[in-house]
């Protein structure tokens, strides 16, 4: 691909989206840890953080890295910004490493290391996105009973893990909070990608927001952040956060393209090398995944007897003399 302004441009904006973003998960982290020093943690269903300047620090800094790659993709084509969200991982690994002291195993470097590329290569041969050209076109993709089948799935599963699942083990399995936030952010998406196009149109003198169905985008967009909001918060809060964001990121990103392939009925490439590439880069992000989370904690000192929580979902009791 020739390399333009535009491109320059875009390129720019996600490598300071990546940065933003990975710095965020730190200084909301350190927000969240100084909240739970004088009220209750996130983790237990608290929401002290909100008194916190830094959480809001960390706020702004996850916003500015949004706007930043919301604007990326006017300049540069998905395929050169989407794999560069990887590197919000590597910023966010090396901060909690100098900044919170939270040692990440070579194991879990490795694992790092495997899912961004799985998921990098995933993303470099998923499905080309089809032009829309009106919020009609859009609604009319929304309401095939294809997606609302997903999207149905989609709320069941996140309502189940909310009351459910996250009563019973969402303090001890990281993986109830992240498929909560993954799930939702598929959607989040979806609507966020209806409301950019309504913009655009917009500007370009087509006002999209005199229909409801633009309005009814901004609502879902509004609803599905706050549920990832509080559900981020409550996995940074309750573990490490050098493997939160990259399992977050590998998560979310398989969502994002199943969900974005079936409301835009894009299809797999007819090339099986590229099919063979996408089969690969999957098994890569499951490998990876599966290395970080089972040797999450080998780079931690241990916590304090009586304090002692088994992440596999097995409590530890002090061994008595």
């Amino acid at each position: 691909m020739v390399a333009s302004i535009d491109n320059v441009r875009g390129l720019t904006l996600a490598i300071s989206s990546s940065a933003f973003i990975g710095s965020s998960f730190v200084i909301k982290k350190i927000g969240l840890k100084k909240a739970g020093d004088s009220g209750v943690r996130a983790g237990s269903g608290g929401f002290s953080y909100l008194y916190e300047p830094l959480w809001w620090l960390g706020m702004i800094t996850m916003i500015l890295g949004e706007v930043a790659n919301f604007a990326a993709y006017a300049f540069a084509p998905a395929v050169l910004v989407t794999p560069l969200g990887a590197l919000s991982i590597i910023f966010s690994a090396v901060l909690a490493h100098f900044v919170l002291k939270e040692k990440l195993h070579m194991f879990g470097v490795v694992g790092c290391i495997l899912c961004v590329v799985g998921s990098v290569g995933i993303v470099l041969h998923a499905p080309k996105e089809r032009n829309i050209d009106s919020m009609y076109e859009i609604w009319h993709f929304a309401t095939e009973p294809g997606f609302i089948v997903y999207s149905c799935v989609a709320v069941v599963a996140v309502l189940f893990l909310i009351f459910w699942a996250v009563e019973r083990s969402g303090h001890r399995k990281m993986l109830v909070y992240i498929a909560i936030c993954s799930t939702m952010g598929s959607l989040t998406v979806i609507s966020v990608k209806a409301v950019a196009i309504a913009l655009k149109l917009s500007f370009s003198g087509s006002n999209q927001f005199i229909y409801i169905q633009t309005w009814f985008f901004i609502v879902v967009v509004i609803i599905c952040c706050l549920v990832q909001l509080n559900y981020l918060n409550k996995a940074l809060d309750s573990f490490n956060t050098a493997v939160v964001s990259p399992v977050y990121y590998v998560m979310f990103t398989i969502l994002t393209i199943f969900a974005n392939m079936i409301m835009y009925k894009d299809s797999f490439s007819p090339n099986a090398t590229q099919i063979a590439t996408q089969l690969c880069g999957f098994v890569t992000i499951v490998a990876g995944t599966f290395l970080l989370h089972k040797t999450r904690d080998m780079g931690n000192a241990p916590p304090p007897p009586h304090d002692e929580i088994c992440l596999d979902g097995e409590s530890e009791r002090p061994s008595h003399l």
